[in-house]
């Protein structure tokens, strides 16, 4: 309540949550609670889980009055992203461009993991979790080669299966979907949050051998050559690590949300 009158949506809906998302409804309190002036209520990044409460509802309410427009949108738009996932942007193996010293760097005694092995390493066990428990024999590809910026484009039968997933997704795990994709830039690492945490896929999270897949986990899949890079050249202060800070609390608004 905002001087007694209840939290709307984008489209004036009045914004009732489904009654199993405490933390959810203790989160969105909490954030009302703290705005000093309604004037603060206008601006996203004070109340971003109303906010992404509220795109899911809309969502939701579409779909009741059998208008799909804003769901086949957000489908579209998260489609593009696989076509640039992060996560399978990988290094050329040899880059002219190095500097001499950064191929040569060694961390205790070892020569420095290059950047394409460093991707490949973190990339792996989240295409081996997708292909096995989500999309069961899918292939999924490097967008980059070896040797070549050229992108290469997901197989018809990989982009057809992911974007009918995705079709069918209730309206809070799109809404979350949609946020995790914009803050990673990356549509596989979003869809591995989204598994790991939504009510929608408990049947897939009673494996104790698959190890938790959580905001540290998804911030760094998601920001690898960010990494990598700043390990060897620094940090640029108020940047890198705002960045960190805004990915992770954007991120965490997509657990509550689905959990």
């Amino acid at each position: 309540m905002l001087d007694k009158r209840p939290v709307r949506t984008a489209s004036k809906e009045v914004l009732t949550l489904p009654p199993t998302k405490y933390a959810l409804a203790s989160g969105i309190a909490l954030e009302w609670d703290l705005l000093t002036s309604a004037q603060q209520a206008l601006k996203h990044h004070y109340i971003p889980l109303t906010s992404l409460s509220s795109r899911a509802i809309d969502i939701h309410n579409a779909d009741l009055q059998g208008d799909k427009k804003i769901r086949e949108s957000i489908v579209v738009m998260l489609m593009r992203y696989l076509g640039t996932d992060t996560l399978l942007c990988w290094d050329p193996e040899k880059n002219i461009h190095d500097p001499a010293s950064a191929l040569d760097m060694k961390v205790d005694g070892q020569p420095k993991q290059s950047l394409r092995q460093k991707q490949i390493e973190t990339a792996e066990p989240i295409l081996a979790y997708l292909t096995t428990h989500i999309f069961p024999g899918l292939e999924i590809v490097p967008i980059l080669g070896e040797d070549s910026i050229m992108p290469v484009k997901q197989p018809k039968v990989t982009q057809e299966v992911i974007r009918g997933w995705m079709s069918a997704l209730p309206a809070f795990e799109l809404a979350g979907l949609e946020r995790g994709v914009l803050a990673t830039k990356s549509l596989l690492v979003a869809i591995r949050l989204l598994v790991e945490w939504s009510q929608e896929f408990r049947h897939l999270q009673k494996d104790p051998n698959t190890r938790r897949f959580g905001i540290p986990e998804a911030r760094k899949a998601s920001s690898v050559e960010v990494t990598w890079q700043t390990d060897m050249w620094g940090e640029v202060e108020d940047t890198h690590d705002v960045e960190k800070e805004d990915v992770a609390r954007q991120l965490g608004s997509v657990i509550l949300l689905v959990s």
